[in-house]
């Protein structure tokens, strides 16, 4: 009798889901996002943020850990400034290790500058491009700030290395082993 009752309970139980199942509607889903995903666009704006952002863009007014404000402006003023503040920027603010200079320079300048500065790079060799100074033209009149603002900034057709580069220190290394190079130069 248990075994009759047990089996005509299944098969109700079995006619009761079968007949609420709908192939091409389920009744109900659990987690639903599983199941149909949610595709976003990489730079577009999405509802659950403010409008004009993105989920790449920084909050404002923050900065990257490991950088400062830089103190002059992307203007051929800020660059005068740089190069005349040159003396007190190093002495205050980092510490020069020139074979980290020359191993950031050898990454990152040579293929341009050349591996002596003398603008004579692998890609001006093969005229990738063209018109590469080397550092001891003295109508360039670089220094070290000025150095440090066009490697944090850019000049004329290089760009900014700002985001290359894993620190202030970094651009000051650099900075500081360009100057080597160009005081190898003028001797």
């Amino acid at each position: 009798m248990n075994a009759i009752r047990t089996l005509l309970l299944t098969v109700f139980v079995a006619l009761l889901t079968s007949a609420c199942f709908n192939k091409n509607n389920p009744n109900y889903q659990y987690f639903p996002d599983m199941y149909e995903p949610i595709g976003y666009e990489t730079y577009a704006e999405v509802g659950f943020l403010p409008e004009n952002t993105s989920a790449l863009t920084p909050a404002e007014n923050t900065i990257p850990r490991g950088w400062l404000p830089y103190e002059f402006d992307n203007t051929p003023a800020g660059k005068s400034l740089a190069r005349e503040d040159q003396g007190t920027l190093l002495a205050e603010n980092r510490s020069t290790d020139l074979a980290k200079g020359k191993e950031l320079y050898n990454v990152y300048c040579a293929i341009c500058h050349g591996p002596k500065g003398d603008g004579q790079g692998h890609l001006v060799k093969r005229e990738k491009i063209l018109g590469v100074p080397s550092y001891a033209d003295q109508a360039r009149n670089i220094n070290i700030g000025s150095t440090y603002h066009t490697i944090y900034y850019g000049l004329n057709s290089m760009g900014s290395y700002a985001a290359q580069l894993s620190s202030e220190e970094e651009i000051w290394q650099i900075s500081a082993y360009v100057m080597e190079l160009k005081n190898d130069l003028t001797k």
